[in-house]
């Protein structure tokens, strides 16, 4: 067992050696790698494939601790979800929405393909359920319904989003879809285009300003429950949730345009980083479901935690000064004889799980 700390040189080597050792779970991946506009760089350890950019942010100071290619331009995959939920929280917040607001799903949401929940046009969910399925399964049918009857349509609602982006200064930020697919022609200028610096923006925002984490940190959820054929097993696709002390998020990515992608955080005393790593292959830019990914993650992450100067501000110092409280919904007033309000769902602890550091397993 090794805990977190302040880690020395040698103890990160020890660290990064038994990391690349072990051997994490990965989901499927999609399609085959193709050529990008650039050419990615090798990882500073020869398993940890090609990447063409990465940050790593001070999550309450904004300081950037380290970055390469920072600025590099490509397509953020379903990462792309973390911007949905920036724009669906506005809307919550200005009451426009609510967590319990039905969303019937349409013949557009059941058609697009990818990850997905196979919503079906006869269905109806609480934005909160497609929520959970958008940020677990990174289901891209879900996504596409939230913005739907968020926005109106999806095209308004994409609109917000890159208004959304202009706010936080993501200057070389263009979004297209709320769910990160490429586009029909599979040009990559035609589809969703970020930085990991711009990302890092995006991610620092939602830490301080929702409560991202409640959806983030959740491992494993059913959905459906009242589906006759029963309820679907939704399994987070971040790989470092409950392997590494303190990850409660954020958000995978992956095409074969985009490579493996990954906006990361963790929280350790009280002080919390932000990794972000874009278009990642295995070595030979092969697709190796996103193990280089994670493993170079892994090492930003210990490498952005020691790097962290004396008497930095604890991370909710300052989200004190940001965080609003919840919009709660208005409900009829019930009477004397009317039961006491059902206990929230369980998996939605806001500050995620518990968790101590252990080597990925078999």
């Amino acid at each position: 067992m090794i805990f977190a700390s302040r880690s020395t040189p040698a103890l990160l080597s020890r660290i990064t050696t038994l990391l690349v050792a072990g051997v994490l779970a990965f989901a499927p991946a999609l399609a085959s790698a193709k050529a990008r506009p650039h050419p990615s760089r090798p990882a500073t350890a020869k398993d940890h494939g090609t990447y063409k950019g990465d940050i790593v942010m001070d999550a309450a100071t904004g300081n950037i601790l380290i970055q390469d290619h920072a600025d590099e331009i490509s397509p953020p995959a379903s990462m792309t979800k973390l911007m949905t939920y920036a724009v669906l929280y506005d809307k919550l917040s200005s009451g426009a929405l609510t967590l319990d607001t039905p969303v019937k799903i349409d013949r557009s949401d059941s058609r697009m393909g990818g990850t997905q929940v196979y919503l079906d046009p006869r269905e109806t969910f609480p934005v909160e359920d497609l929520i959970y399925a958008m940020m677990i399964q990174s289901a891209n049918d879900a996504a596409h319904a939230l913005a739907r009857a968020a926005g109106g349509s999806v095209e308004a609602f994409v609109d917000l989003m890159n208004t959304k982006a202009r706010e936080l200064g993501m200057t070389h930020s263009t979004f297209r879809s709320p769910h990160g697919l490429p586009p029909s022609d599979r040009r990559i200028a035609d589809g969703d285009l970020t930085t990991p610096h711009d990302y890092a923006l995006l991610c620092r925002y939602l830490l301080l300003h929702t409560d991202i984490l409640k959806y983030t940190s959740v491992r494993e959820r059913k959905f459906g429950l009242n589906r006759t054929q029963g309820a679907m097993v939704m399994k987070n696709h971040n790989n470092l949730l409950g392997r590494v002390t303190g990850v409660d998020g954020l958000k995978t990515g992956y095409t074969a345009t985009a490579g493996y992608c990954l906006s990361a955080t963790g929280e350790r005393n009280g002080h919390r980083v932000i990794v972000v790593i874009m278009g990642c292959f295995g070595p030979g830019g092969e697709r190796d479901l996103g193990r280089s990914r994670d493993l170079r993650a892994i090492e930003l992450m210990e490498r952005g935690f020691s790097m962290l100067p004396p008497g930095d501000p604890s991370f909710d110092s300052i989200r004190e000064k940001y965080v609003k409280p919840a919009v709660i919904p208005l409900q009829p007033v019930p009477d004397s004889s009317a039961s006491p309000s059902a206990p929230n769902t369980p998996g939605t602890n806001s500050r995620g799980p518990t968790i101590k550091f252990s080597l990925p397993g078999q």
